[in-house]
């Protein structure tokens, strides 16, 4: 590039100093011509100033002639007088001449007019000599003769016939040297310009050359670098037009360069890019938040002062997913990557050099094997799961998995049109995802997790969008397929475990081997032991299978809550009462399940504060939880109770002002049961913002929703600062 540049520059510094030559001598040829032009003009004004001498040497004689015949006529008649001035002006101008023609340079008239004469030569002096001696003879007898000659006193008749009798001898040497005086000085003006014309003429031929030589040097250099333009230009399209790749250049506007690769066409799409504007070119193909941050990356790329590594980073066109110009939808995406970099002349960011790649096949590759590995990730944690839980859990989720998505299957076929029949059919939904999602946190089956929490997002932005149409809830249908299909995948491994496994001796007898509870930690949740039931056969240590069930649900909502604290960065204990014995129905297995799943979330997530909360309130760091059943003839009795924060009704009362769904005037008048009715609401929470355990306001509507399709009781009592419970009743029978 500094090369180029300093060619250029030699190739201009000649091109400059030879126009500068051409016009030298074109000013030089002017100043000749106006130095000889000047020369002829003062030449010109000394014939005029000797042909006025002769002239005036003239009229005095005939002034002299005039007056002598005229003599004894009353010198005060106008005639007289007359002629008497004329005479006496003539005398002057003859005097004032010849000096003038003698001395030569500026001089100035007796009527104040300046002239400019030039030095004669000797020969001319000598002619100029000889009149202004002649002259001199004759002036001073004009003198005498014009001294009295308005005096009528005052004989002046000698005077004016010596002055007669000189006048017809000086009037003729005097117009003899004027003329000679004249001739010669018109012979040197010819001469002059003889010469001047000559050299005008030659100068003219000189300038009227070198334009020719200029003219033939100039047209073959710039001969010579169109074609090394030319050729230039051939090997750039040569190369534009075989790379692969799209190359453009970029100015500060956002225009493209009117030269690009080919390949640019097909990759962008466009038939004309030259000269367009890139953001045109990109408007409706990409977001307008990328448009817009593409104009900012662009502007700082022409910030001198930002470093090009570290704006490149930000690049918003790295494997860019570009739609059809033509608006339509297209079965397969294209990803563009696009690369900017800083072109330069001298120190200055002249252009920015677009590289543009279509890198949709590596793209459709790493999606691909992302894919894949999602899968082998989803299966490994599937595998764990079947491998270190109770097969009667993990059959139990495949059940109520298959249970709850066929409940919102019928959900969502069952007919409603009205807008409180689309809002319940949405409550039901948002439930029973909940509840499924519930149980998969509990089994740590993040697959089923996350896509649990995308529906519920889906579920939680139509809560809040306000009206509701049946076509909403058509992106539903995706999310339960998934679901399903991860529950029969699920199944599918259960079933090939169990064939691969070696068969076991007939007659021996079933043994699960003894699980060792994990001993807590700092980070961790704290659990408690649970004491189970140990008998001997022949010296060995067994657990009774009586008893297996029961420990394995104790087991899985110890880790359930231990999880849960972990995510949620505290520490609890939870302490089971007489889970391990107590004697569930079958039909009340699964929702009391839900209920407990849903009450320790909410005990762990909205209950128990923070280590450094609780310290601050003079409380253990480790919060306690308490999960006990009883059984009577008739009830089955679930309480859960939390040493946290309890219930701040005046916290609630602040959110439902602050979400608008009450006036400070009607929440004002809300007694504690009216908002505590608000917690068991579905979209309701005290929770800031929404993650995998909380904060959508849907495990209390869960809990609600379950005691009331079995008929139960619920009851909460709450102490705030130190103690929440809550006790529910469900009928056994």
């Amino acid at each position: 590039m500094a090369t180029t540049h300093n060619v250029d520059n030699k190739r201009y510094r000649s091109l400059i100093i030879s126009i500068a030559l051409f016009l030298s001598l074109i000013g030089a040829l002017l100043a000749f011509t106006f130095y000889t032009s000047s020369l002829l003009e003062r030449n010109t004004v000394l014939i005029d100033k000797t042909n006025q001498v002769a002239n005036s040497a003239q009229a005095v004689i005939k002034d002299l002639f005039d007056l002598d015949s005229s003599y004894g006529e009353d010198t005060n008649s106008p005639h007289i007088q007359r002629v008497l001035e004329r005479l006496e002006q003539n005398t002057a101008l003859i005097t004032s001449s010849i000096t003038a023609i003698e001395q030569g340079g500026e001089n100035t008239d007796v009527d104040g007019k300046s002239y400019d004469l030039p030095k004669i030569n000797n020969n001319s002096q000598t002619k100029v000599a000889a009149a202004n001696e002649q002259w001199l003879l004759l002036e001073p007898k004009i003198q005498t003769y014009l001294k009295d000659a308005d005096n009528i006193m005052v004989d002046s008749s000698d005077e004016l016939i010596q002055a007669v009798e000189q006048a017809k001898t000086s009037s003729l040497l005097i117009n003899d040297s004027l003329d000679q005086l004249t001739d010669e000085v018109f012979i040197n003006a010819e001469r002059q310009a003889d010469t001047i014309r000559l050299i005008q003429v030659l100068g003219v031929a000189a300038i009227f050359a070198y334009f020719l030589i200029f003219v033939f040097f100039f047209v073959r250099r710039l001969r010579d670098t169109d074609a090394e333009a030319l050729a230039a230009r051939r090997e750039t399209q040569e190369i534009m037009e075989t790379v692969n790749t799209g190359l453009f250049l970029l100015d500060k506007d956002l225009n493209i360069g009117q030269q690009h690769s080919r390949a640019l066409n097909g990759i962008i799409g466009e038939d004309r890019l030259a000269g367009e504007n890139f953001a045109d070119v990109l408007r409706g193909r990409i977001s307008d938040k990328d448009l817009r941050t593409t104009r900012q990356f662009i502007e700082q790329l022409y910030n001198p002062r930002v470093k090009e590594k570290l704006v490149d980073s930000l690049n918003p066109l790295h494997k860019v997913m570009l739609h059809n110009a033509s608006g339509e939808e297209s079965t397969t995406s294209r990803f563009l990557d696009f690369k900017f970099s800083r072109v330069y002349e001298d120190k200055d960011i002249a252009r920015i050099l677009v590289n543009v790649n279509d890198v949709s096949d590596a793209v459709y590759l790493e999606q691909r094997l992302e894919k894949e590995r999602s899968q082998n990730d989803m299966q490994i944690e599937m595998l764990t799961t079947i491998l270190n839980v109770n097969p009667k859990i993990i059959n139990e989720f495949i059940s109520n998995t298959k249970a709850h998505i066929d409940k919102m299957n019928n959900i969502l076929k069952n007919p409603g049109s009205s807008q409180f029949e689309l809002e319940g059919k949405l409550k039901a939904i948002y439930r029973e995802m909940h509840s499924l999602k519930g149980e998969a946190s509990a089994l740590k089956l993040h697959s089923f997790t996350k896509i649990a929490s995308d529906a519920e997002d889906k579920l939680d932005a139509l809560q809040n969008q306000g009206k509701l149409s049946g076509n909403n809830f058509l992106p539903l249908a995706v999310h339960l397929d998934d679901l399903l299909s991860l529950s029969n995948t699920i199944e599918t491994l259960g079933e090939r475990i169990n064939q691969a496994a070696p068969k076991a001796n007939n007659n021996a007898k079933p043994v699960m081997p003894v699980k060792t509870a994990p001993q807590p930690s700092v980070v961790q949740a704290q659990v408690a032991d649970v004491a189970t039931t140990n008998i001997n056969v022949d010296g060995g240590n067994e657990i009774d299978l009586s008893d297996e069930s029961d420990d394995e649900h104790l087991s899985y909502y110890q880790d359930f809550a231990k999880d849960i604290a972990v995510r949620q960065g505290k520490k609890i204990q939870l302490n089971g009462h007489n889970l391990a014995h107590i004697n569930i129905p079958e039909r009340l297995k699964q929702p009391i399940k839900e209920i407990s799943i849903q009450l320790l979330r909410n005990a762990v997530v909205h209950g128990i504060e923070s280590p450094e909360a609780r310290q601050s309130a003079g409380k253990s760091a480790i919060g306690s939880i308490d999960l006990e059943m009883q059984r009577d003839s008739q009830n089955l009795i679930i309480a859960l109770q939390d040493d946290g924060q309890g219930i701040d009704y005046e916290g609630i009362r602040h959110k439902l002002i602050a979400d608008g769904r009450f006036t400070q005037e009607e929440a004002s008048q809300m007694t504690h049961g009216d908002l505590l009715k608000t917690l068991f609401a579905s979209g309701f929470s005290t929770k800031e913002h929404a993650d995998e355990d909380g904060g959508r306001g849907v495990g209390l509507d869960v809990i609600k929703a379950l005691v009331k399709e079995h008929n139960g009781k619920l009851n909460v009592n709450t102490e705030l600062g130190k103690m929440t419970r809550f006790v529910i009743t469900l009928p056994a029978a």
